[in-house]
């Protein structure tokens, strides 16, 4: 769960080679979120799943649920940032060793505490990357959970143009975060309050919908399906590439290719 950055530039840090070649981390992400994702104590109290499923109403295990069973076994999946909790744990053993874990994150000290929670698992890998850098390889899902939130209007946008240009023909786009609650969900203002605090970037969320932080031509190629729960607080969007649009897409680039003659 943690933001990209848009930078271009890199830096050495102290988390081997991936760190080495890995972006600098933005000012923003230290001065909004650096109490919760950056300081090596916040890590230790916080990557617990009573406390991701806390933090989430106790909604955890029934959006990780949600979640698996868009997952096939064997697949190929990108994690573009870090979950505190086992949660990658799980997505790991539902892939199952044939499968293919590959998880991101733009933090050093997230990518390091993701190895470690992972090393047991020889399918899965973890490195320091930006999630707005568009990527040359391609994957059967792209799994975004509780990501989009937390990132300014324009990286949330720059974010879902890369991750939907990471899904292969025929794979799916997954994103899971939060929704406008109904009109007199009782945790509707409370919610509003502690964005107001802690989540500046998040309430964008209550304001759209996730197909339009898309480029237009980028969401076309998909069929978007949404499925809200725990009131409308929480949507998991699954954005499938589709075949038709794949084959439009080829004929069109065909027509526009030069032809040869006498």
């Amino acid at each position: 769960m943690r933001p990209p950055v848009s930078e271009l530039e890199r830096a050495p840090t102290a988390a081997g080679d991936d760190a080495r070649d890995g972006p600098i981390l933005p000012a923003y992400l230290e001065e909004t979120y650096g109490w919760a994702y950056l300081r090596p104590a916040s890590v230790a109290l916080l990557d617990h799943d009573l406390v991701a499923s806390l933090v989430l109403w106790g909604q955890m295990e029934r959006l990780r649920r949600m979640v698996a069973r868009e997952l096939a076994p064997g697949a190929r999946v990108l994690q573009p940032a870090c979950v505190y909790g086992g949660f990658s744990r799980r997505i790991a053993e539902r892939l199952g060793p044939a499968g293919r874990l590959e998880v991101r994150d733009v933090a050093p000290i997230q990518v390091e505490n993701c190895r470690r929670k992972l090393a047991r698992f020889p399918n899965c890998r973890v490195a320091c990357r930006d999630a707005a850098r568009p990527t040359a390889a391609r994957y059967d899902a792209v799994l975004c959970f509780f990501l989009l939130h937390e990132l300014p209007a324009d990286w949330k946008r720059r974010v879902m143009a890369a991750l939907l240009g990471a899904v292969r023909r025929g794979g799916k786009a997954i994103f899971v975060d939060y929704h406008r609650p109904r009109p007199l969900h009782p945790l509707r203002w409370p919610m509003r309050t502690l964005f107001a605090r802690l989540e500046p970037f998040a309430e964008e969320l209550w304001r759209c919908e996730l197909r339009e932080l898309a480029p237009p031509a980028t969401a076309d190629r998909f069929r978007w399906s949404k499925t809200t729960c725990f009131g409308g607080l929480y949507q998991m969007v699954v954005a499938r590439r589709t075949a038709s649009a794949d084959r439009a897409e080829g004929a069109a680039a065909a027509l526009d290719r030069p032809r040869g003659g006498h």
